[in-house]
C-alpha cells in the first residue's frame, strides 16, 4: 500500500467514525479499502461495527450525491476531465450512460455491485435529472450491504486487513451474481408492466 493511502487512514484512524466517512466521501481511497480499514479498527475495540456501518453508508452515499450533482449542474466535460479524480473515466461513463438509458432507475441499485459501472452511474442519473429522493433511496440500498460486508471482512483480516483483495472474490462474486439476477427480474417485471399499458 502506497504511503500517501496508509498516512491518509492513520489520520482517518484518529476521527473515530467520522475519519470512516470523511474517507468515502472523499474518494481518494477505494470505499474497499476505507471499510476494510474500519473493519480493522473494529478488530481492535476502537469503534463499533454498527457505527463504522452507518457511518460508512453515510460517506458512500454523500459521495455519490456528490457525483450525482456534478453530473446534474456540470454535465459530461466536467466528469470526464476530472472524474479521474474520483476514479471515473470516459469509458466509465459510457458504459453507465448506456446501461442507465437502458433499464432505466432501477439500475441505480444494482450497477453498485458491478464493475465499472459501480462507480460511474451516478452520472448519468444526474445527467437525467432523476429525482434526488429516489436515487438517494436506491444508493443506500445499495451501500448498507457494501459497508457491512467490507467492515465485517476487516474486522475477520484484523492485522491482515491489507489482504482484502485476497479474499474478497469470494464474497463479491455471488453478489455480483444476484445484482445480475436482480437486474433479469428488474427488466422481466417492467416488461410486463409496459405490456399491461
Amino acid at each position: 500500500m502506497g504511503e500517501f493511502i496508509h498516512s491518509l487512514l492513520v489520520f482517518f484512524e484518529g476521527l473515530g467514525y467520522w475519519g470512516v466517512m470523511l474517507g468515502l466521501m472523499i474518494e481518494v481511497i477505494p470505499s474497499e479499502i476505507v471499510l476494510s480499514y474500519a473493519g480493522y479498527l473494529v478488530a481492535k475495540g476502537e469503534i463499533g461495527f454498527a457505527g463504522a456501518v452507518f457511518f460508512g453508508t453515510v460517506g458512500g452515499v454523500v459521495a455519490q450525491i456528490f457525483v450525482y450533482w456534478v453530473g446534474r449542474y456540470g454535465g459530461r466535460p466536467i466528469l470526464e476531465r476530472y472524474g479521474k479524480y474520483i476514479f471515473i473515466n470516459k469509458h466509465h461513463i459510457d458504459v453507465a450512460e448506456t446501461w442507465f438509458n437502458k433499464y432505466g432507475t432501477g439500475v441505480i441499485f444494482t450497477a453498485r455491485f458491478i464493475p465499472v459501472v459501480r462507480h460511474a452511474i451516478s452520472v448519468p442519473a444526474g445527467l437525467a435529472k432523476m429525482p434526488l429522493g429516489l436515487f438517494t433511496f436506491y444508493t443506500t440500498l445499495a451501500v448498507i450491504p457494501w459497508s457491512m460486508l467490507f467492515v465485517y471482512l476487516g474486522m475477520t483480516l484484523k492485522d491482515n486487513w491489507e489482504n482484502i483483495d485476497d479474499i474478497a472474490g469470494k464474497y463479491t462474486v455471488p453478489i455480483l451474481i444476484a445484482a445480475i439476477g436482480l437486474m433479469i427480474i428488474y427488466l422481466v417485471a417492467k416488461k410486463m408492466r409496459a405490456k399491461r399499458k
